[in-house]
């Protein structure tokens, strides 16, 4: 009975935000952050307002060699920007933006999407299709910020819906595998390169 309800429902967890890149990436943005901060405001007070800055270690330039125009007030400017940075970086790791899965269910015959995204109302994005609306799976091969390889699912009179997570790099036969496999699944057929215009 299980083995039949497992050849019959297919479900791919998506990991969102919720990756080691972004938790290390949020770590590093606060912690430059915080010295650029301590650094700028000790320049525009001229003292050493936290005892664990770097400026105390004497590696780096005491903050009297610093003018606080324009050196200290950029520091405090790019200090802010990283900060808030890290916090929105932080908050979309915390709240597990872009996370969910796919299910392909082929008892009851539809096929969901699920994601969440920022709080509030619409945090829940819960899209349900039937089987006979799917057309097909198709993969794209997109060169921007970093290349990758991703899977749309084709939806009868509606856009297509991306399956793999963005920002997650694998390889040409890894995609290629869950694809056809995916598409040997929904029994439709599965098509690389981009979409016809």
């Amino acid at each position: 009975m299980q083995n039949q309800i497992k050849n019959e429902i297919k479900r791919y967890s998506i990991s969102g935000a919720r990756r080691l890149s972004n938790v290390v990436w949020t770590l590093l943005l606060f912690v430059g952050s915080s010295g650029f901060l301590s650094t700028g405001f000790s320049c525009y007070f001229r003292k050493t307002l936290f005892p664990f800055s770097l400026l105390n270690t004497g590696n780096f330039v005491q903050y009297e060699n610093i003018q606080f125009f324009p050196q200290g007030l950029i520091m405090i400017f790019y200090g802010f920007l990283g900060f808030f940075l890290s916090i929105y970086l932080g908050l979309t790791v915390l709240w597990g933006l872009g996370s969910g899965f796919n299910e392909f269910n082929k008892r009851n015959a539809y096929v969901r999407i699920f994601r969440w995204g920022f709080p509030g109302k619409n945090r829940r994005m819960n899209l349900y299709y039937s089987w006979e609306e799917i057309l097909g799976i198709r993969v794209e091969f997109q060169q921007n910020f970093n290349a990758q390889y991703i899977i749309f699912l084709q939806i009868r009179g509606k856009k297509e819906i991306p399956l793999t997570h963005i920002g997650e790099p694998r390889t040409f036969e890894e995609i290629e595998k869950q694809a056809s496999a995916l598409a040997k699944f929904l029994q439709v057929t599965c098509t690389f390169g981009s979409p016809a215009l």
